[in-house]
């Protein structure tokens, strides 16, 4: 599922750091090499290269790449560059400027991420910032939001396959209650999103629909205006079909006047090693074109060839 191409026989660490160090030396700085061997590591091979950079030349590679790079280029690099877990945990920090984004980040990393990894994130949160991510989701949350959102993070999801039909039925049946009686904040209603697994979940999900004619995504479009309504119906997204959730964000980014190239770049970079086959299957479907070339159409320079070359497209 993931679209990054890593080389069968990579250079060692200690080699990619030197010809990263060459790509900074002279009088500018070499792009497409940085692109080369950043854009085709694996997260482990990646963090080796920050070690044997370090060793060998006394600063983080991230440093040196912040000093040459600019721009969307240099936040794809970065982003990419760094670990999973300690991603996330920048962008997850990062939600505490209260950006119109925030919400959206925090139930992202909630709600697509496996537990293990989830796990990762909190602990590498708290031992960078000396507070946990749930104490950063309550104080820069409110309201329906904080409601919503903190259990959602606090939660560390059973992730089998095992499913019990009889809890689907009744869950459905309390889910689709709450709704009609427009509860989208009701207790129960949270508690089964963001406790159960997302295989109960699926069960429950098509129980819902099977039931009652419509999709439970559909059924919460009552108000459409309403923010909390669609981050509701988000977050059901992102644990059941996460694809069609990212589709819709990169869609959305690329369409919008003038783009929002953050939100493309986070999608790309945090998805590359994931599940960027099944994004670009539902792109194709949506839209009819193909995210390579809705990309290459959309943006320019080196900021563009990262960008394909992490979702498997080369230069086009």
């Amino acid at each position: 599922m993931a679209t990054l191409k890593v080389l069968n026989h990579p250079p060692s660490p200690s080699e990619d750091a030197e010809q990263l160090h060459k790509a900074f030396s002279g009088w500018g700085t070499n792009e497409q090499l940085i692109i080369d061997i950043l854009a085709y590591r694996s997260a482990p091979q990646r963090n080796s290269i920050r070690k044997a950079y370090k060793e060998a030349y006394g600063e983080d590679l991230l440093k040196s790449l912040e000093k040459e790079l600019t721009s969307d280029f240099e936040r794809i690099v970065l982003l990419f560059t760094l670990d999973p877990a300690e991603r996330d945990v920048c962008l997850a920090n990062q939600c505490t400027s209260k950006s119109s984004s925030s919400n959206w980040i925090f139930m992202e990393i909630a709600c697509t991420r496996s537990a293990h990894a989830l796990l990762d994130v909190k602990r590498a949160y708290h031992a960078r910032y000396k507070k946990s991510l749930e104490e950063d989701v309550a104080h820069h949350t409110t309201g329906d939001y904080r409601k919503l959102l903190f259990p959602l993070v606090s939660v560390l999801r059973y992730e089998g396959d095992e499913v019990n039909m009889s809890l689907a039925k009744s869950e459905a049946k309390i889910l689709n209650e709450k709704i009609k009686d427009k509860q989208y904040n009701d207790d129960e209603l949270i508690r089964i999103i963001s406790t159960r697994s997302k295989a109960q979940l699926n069960a429950t999900f098509n129980h819902y629909n099977s039931s009652f004619g419509n999709a439970i995504t559909k059924d919460l479009k009552a108000d459409p205006g309403d923010e909390f309504l669609k981050l509701l119906r988000a977050a059901i997204k992102c644990l059941t079909t996460p694809e069609q959730y990212f589709e819709k964000v990169i869609r959305l980014a690329i369409n919008q006047m003038g783009s929002d190239e953050k939100a493309l770049t986070r999608v790309v970079a945090t998805r590359a090693e994931v599940d960027m086959v099944r994004i670009k299957e539902a792109y194709q479907k949506r839209n009819s074109v193909s995210l390579e070339q809705a990309i290459a159409g959309d943006t320019s320079g080196d900021y563009k060839r990262m960008l394909l070359a992490l979702i498997g497209a080369g230069d086009i």
